[in-house]
């Protein structure tokens, strides 16, 4: 294979365990909250 094939899918690799990590870290909910508290504040209702 490819040596850039192989770094490229190393990184996606890479990117979808921390994004999973993430996930069961609490972090989505924090990142939800955040994005409608910013929306509400926006549009005036909050």
């Amino acid at each position: 294979m490819n040596r850039a094939v192989l770094l490229r899918g190393g990184l996606l690799l890479l990117a979808l365990a921390l994004i999973v990590l993430g996930v069961l870290n609490g972090g989505l909910r924090d990142v939800f909250v955040k994005a409608a508290n910013i929306c509400t504040e926006c549009i005036g209702l909050g």
